[in-house]
């Protein structure tokens, strides 16, 4: 810079004629830019382009892309997708200078607190367990946070059979300390039910129907497995426990 003639931290491209001078893409999405005065210390407000300065090409030369060569050693860049669940930001002494903070320093002076932001996002934690865990059916939530951890459906509820062992291995499983999802809607076909079930992805499924109650039995599913299996209904809550603990 010194050989050219520019002043490190005034330098722009206003005013120079004759220096080849190449830009990046971003400066044709802007406007009323800072840029330096090439004059030491010295800045111009409002600057934009192609008004106030001229370039001899513009390129994409700040956005990083795979297959670049590291300007430090020899490796090439890696592009891969990525999910942000938790940030940092520095905010230095600015809040604490607003707010007078102060701590004694080791040599027992007065100074302004450095101040940090870190947050993690529920949400954004929700979406990448989501993002690792699913299926083209929906979700298929880890035990320790899914909302629920048993989806119970009952089919034909018309059948009093039904609806009572539904009822009763429901309130089983929430006096064992299983959080279960009841299912118990009459307007609905059993193919809405499992799909439904699916999208919502609990850890596991119980179907009772008349079916399943010919030989006083379930049929237990583990979302995260293709087949389902048949249980005794005096078993279902120590099948059900071991499920969750697999």
């Amino acid at each position: 810079m010194q050989i050219a003639g520019l002043i490190a931290g005034s330098a722009s491209p206003v005013g120079l004629d004759n220096l080849r001078k190449i830009s990046d893409e971003s400066i044709q999405m802007g406007s009323n830019f800072v840029a330096g005065a090439n004059k030491e210390n010295f800045h111009l407000r409002n600057t934009n382009y192609p008004r106030d300065f001229a370039v001899d090409m513009t390129l994409d030369i700040a956005q990083a892309e795979a297959g670049q060569k590291c300007i430090n050693c020899d490796s090439t860049l890696q592009a891969i997708r990525g999910i942000e669940v938790g940030h940092i930001f520095k905010l230095g002494d600015f809040f604490s200078r607003s707010f007078d903070v102060e701590f004694l320093n080791q040599q027992g002076q007065q100074d302004h607190v450095l101040m940090g932001c870190y947050g993690i996002g529920v949400g954004r934690l929700l979406a990448a367990a989501i993002e690792q865990n699913h299926d083209e059916d929906g979700i298929i939530f880890p035990n320790p946070i899914a909302p629920y951890q048993v989806q119970l459906i009952a089919l034909n509820l018309t059948d009093t059979n039904v609806s009572t062992a539904s009822e009763d291995l429901y309130n089983r499983f929430w006096a064992s300390g299983i959080e279960c999802l009841y299912d118990d809607r009459t307007d609905e076909s059993a193919g809405v039910k499992f799909k439904d079930s699916d999208l919502l992805g609990l850890p596991v499924r119980i179907i009772i129907s008349p079916r399943t109650l010919k030989t006083n039995s379930i049929e237990l599913k583990i979302r995260s497995e293709p087949e389902s299996t048949i249980v005794p209904i005096e078993k279902a809550l120590d099948q059900v426990k071991r499920a969750l603990t697999l």
